[in-house]
């Protein structure tokens, strides 16, 4: 799972919400299989991971000017993009409690949040199976309390088998004076 160049399907679910050619954060980015697809599609994208070994896959990312890598411990170092807005946020398969505040901080007015990871639960089919690394029901939800929900799943999903949360949610726009329009796509 950690190691598939193939993009979530929560993120091609509703990947027709980003902004063209908008500023996408992918946090947590790993060997860049978000940050690929996404710089693919026209995206201005910036990657952050610990990893500096995983970050070096999307190293022909950067030396074109496609992508912005940053090699930064988020857990034991302070934010490295203090200051800075994106379009739209995306984290997979990461959770870090304490980061949140600097999460929120990073959504532009009207930027989009797309979050997936594992959830309580996952302890009873694999890892991760801490408590410190698995959202509690509903914790998912809470975090984005303010923003506009606009998907949300909790559940079971196999091959391979886990415990998920995942959101998509909007962060409020300045001032328009009437609700922004976020299109739905069916799926069966």
């Amino acid at each position: 799972m950690h190691t598939s160049p193939t993009p979530s399907p929560w993120l091609l679910r509703w990947a027709h919400l980003l902004p063209k050619g908008g500023r996408v954060l992918d946090l947590a980015c790993g060997r860049g299989r978000h940050l690929r697809w996404l710089a693919d599609r026209g995206f201005r994208v910036t990657g952050i991971d610990r990893d500096a070994a995983a970050l070096a896959a999307s190293q022909d990312l950067a030396e074109a000017g496609r992508a912005e890598l940053i090699a930064a411990d988020i857990e034991g170092a302070p934010w490295p993009c203090t200051g800075r807005q994106f379009d739209a946020v995306v984290v997979t398969n990461y959770l870090w409690r304490p980061l949140w505040p600097s999460l929120r901080a990073a959504l532009a007015p009207g930027g989009l949040l797309v979050y997936e990871t594992f959830s309580a639960g996952n302890e009873s089919v694999g890892k991760p199976s801490r408590p410190d690394f698995l959202l509690q029901p509903g914790e998912l939800l809470a975090r984005c309390a303010g923003l506009r929900i606009v998907g949300y799943e909790d559940g079971f999903l196999d091959d391979p088998a886990r415990f998920v949360q995942r959101v998509v949610a909007i962060a409020p726009s300045a001032g328009t004076g009437s609700p922004p329009r976020h299109g739905l796509q069916a799926w069966c």
